[in-house]
């Protein structure tokens, strides 16, 4: 799709948008409805896509991505009535007689881009909190996930006219092509350069923008921590998809008294949950492309690697690989790895640590493995970042009553559940004023009024 296809495709939207047709409620409802009667009719289609695309099994295709999408259409079925009323709020004895209340009202033509790690999920997951807030939406999803993304196109066709949804395919010039346009919103979600160019585009237009991003997300072992427990979750949250998930563990931060025996737990886990040969696992994916293949082979020191380390070029696939004694100036520890690589890191102090995470950007997610309160109520306190879990990873995105999003380098903004309709609803504050009375006091020329009879009704 050129230019001027996509032009005439955003006009197009915009006048179905002011036509009204979205703001009714039982329209949303039925867009909704359609758009989840659509997904589990293609469920295998969607997991085979996956498969195809990322190694993705048809449990971890399910669990992590149509699951959660189904999870979230049914939370908004369920509470988009009580999300879209008007709430009155007080009004100040100024100026009575008057109604003030806040209405929720959609922002308009909103533009979805998504990444190519989750590319069902981080598509539709937004898309349905911008269609319960009433909007129609442009849909761009990554060209590196293109059978997913032909799923995602066909089930979009088979449920909307593109004057509501739509969807532009395609690589770097459709991207540019739509970031030439000007949207009422745009939600991106992937890495921090080309989010920094989403933001630069829409500045010029002055559209709001959702930035999901990612970073170096710490997972501090204290020394109080359950091992065992938390290599078996390290592990999980790690490597689930090939260890290509925005909220991944990036690095574990331990005390260096239980250094040894915490990774002796993880080594011993990472048997347990990928068996002796993980490259032989056909549950286990693989790396999205040789680009990134040979970005994560750069970032495995040989002399580092204490498990694993086993790489397949004809498939990309790398298997969970351990790196003991590794330092915040090694190279695996200057990017987000986004990949299976696990490095360790040691510190002295829980405050030593806290430092050095305060001193990096804002991770998008934080994990804390300990049975000390305190220990997790001061992480939890002083560190700065997106989101997180206590004793877990991962699974606080997984939660439609909470929000997800970063701040600073690890992004802008949040959805899900009512965070989701939030963002993708513009809150009108409005003053309903009676007609009588009208004082005459507040008008020029001031005789009526002195300056003890406003303190009396502003303080």
């Amino acid at each position: 799709m050129n230019s001027r296809q996509i032009k005439a495709l955003i006009q197009t939207q915009r006048t179905f948008f002011r036509g009204g047709a979205t703001l009714d409620i039982s329209t949303r409802i039925r867009a909704l409805v359609k758009l989840r009667n659509a997904i589990l009719a293609h469920e295998k289609e969607i997991a085979t896509a996956l498969q195809r695309d990322l190694g993705k099994s048809t449990t971890e295709s399910y669990m992590c991505e149509i699951g959660i999408t189904l999870s979230e259409i049914r939370y908004m079925l369920r509470h988009l009535a009580s999300f879209s009323r008007e709430r009155t709020v007080r009004t100040p004895l100024s100026q009575f007689p008057a109604r003030s209340f806040v209405k929720p009202s959609p922002y308009g033509v909103v533009l979805i881009m998504s990444p190519w790690n989750y590319p069902f999920l981080l598509t539709m997951q937004p898309l349905v909190d911008a269609l319960a807030a009433g909007n129609t939406a442009v849909i761009k999803p990554s060209a590196y996930s293109p059978r997913t993304g032909a799923i995602v196109s066909k089930i979009i066709t088979e449920c909307f006219g593109e004057h509501y949804v739509a969807v532009v395919t395609g690589g770097r010039q459709e991207n540019l092509s739509l970031l030439e346009q000007r949207f009422d919103y745009i939600f991106f979600t992937g890495s921090k350069t080309v989010g920094k160019e989403v933001l630069r585009h829409a500045a010029e237009h002055l559209t709001p923008v959702t930035l999901e991003l990612g970073g170096k997300s710490p997972c501090i072992v204290e020394k109080s921590a359950n091992l065992k427990l938390a290599a078996r979750r390290i592990v999980f949250g790690k490597f689930l998809n090939c260890g290509q998930t925005c909220v991944a563990p990036d690095y574990v931060y331990c005390d260096a008294s239980i250094r040894e025996p915490l990774i002796r737990e993880i080594c011993r886990e990472i048997k347990r949950q990928f068996g002796d040969d993980p490259l032989k696992n056909a549950d286990y994916g693989r790396i999205v492309n040789k680009k990134h293949y040979r970005r994560l082979r750069r970032l495995m020191d040989p002399e580092k690697v204490v498990f694993g380390g086993n790489t397949d070029p004809a498939t990309y696939r790398i298997a969970p690989t351990v790196m003991d004694n590794v330092t915040f100036r090694d190279a695996v520890m200057q990017e987000e790895i986004f990949g299976p690589i696990l490095p360790i890191v040691t510190y002295r102090s829980l405050e030593s640590a806290i430092h050095k995470i305060n001193s990096m950007p804002h991770p998008l997610a934080l994990y804390v493995f300990t049975k000390n309160s305190l220990a997790a109520k001061r992480v939890l306190s002083h560190c700065s970042f997106g989101g997180g879990c206590v004793n877990d990873t991962i699974v606080h995105l997984a939660n439609s009553e909470m929000g997800f999003g970063g701040f600073g380098e690890s992004g802008m903004g949040s959805y899900h559940g009512k965070a989701g309709f939030d963002t993708f609803s513009h809150y009108k504050s409005v003053v309903d004023k009676k007609t009588w009375p009208d004082l005459p006091m507040r008008y020029h020329p001031y005789r009526f009024l002195n300056d003890r009879l406003i303190r009396m009704f502003l303080r």
